[in-house]
């Protein structure tokens, strides 16, 4: 048994997945004021890491899915991709900080529905997160290229 305890909650009044260009969605992430204080520095990074909790999956975990339910794309077991329908419903994504104003951080790019329980702000850091060296499949590059063609961010 694990148990977590949210540090906070996502402010941006997106209620449902659909036609939201995440990259672009700018979100507040309300920490709560017994932790306001270890938010100190924080507006020194320009990107974070947001751990959150999917609280609102609307459908049972799979193991395989199409990338973005594209057919077109092969399918590939769910932990290769980015999908909310994996089997935990723990989910991080790296933001851009725009601003720190007290207790609220606010972000680009945080692909969260509003309320949605924040676990952990970590800072980003280019001298560890950053690995030239790594490799992407096939597909995703396919699926970039599906993103840069329809001029959506990807």
């Amino acid at each position: 048994m694990i148990e977590l305890q949210p540090i906070g909650q996502v402010r941006n009044g997106i209620t449902e997945r659909g036609d939201v260009v995440w990259e672009e969605l700018v979100s507040e992430v309300v920490i709560e004021e017994k932790y306001a204080a270890a938010l100190e520095g924080i507006e020194e990074f320009s990107h974070l890491w947001v751990l959150f909790w999917l609280h609102q999956r609307d459908r049972e975990p799979i193991l395989k899915v199409h990338p973005e339910g594209r057919p077109e794309l092969l399918e590939v077991g769910v932990l290769a991709t980015r999908s909310p329908r994996r089997p935990t419903p723990l989910a991080m994504t790296a933001v851009r900080l725009l601003e720190r104003r007290g207790n609220v951080l606010v972000v680009r790019g945080l692909d969260a529905l509003d309320g949605t329980p924040v676990l952990d702000i970590k800072p980003y850091l280019v001298r560890g997160d950053l690995i030239p060296e790594a490799t992407v499949p096939e597909w995703l590059r396919r699926l970039w290229q599906l993103h840069d063609a329809a001029g959506a961010p990807g």
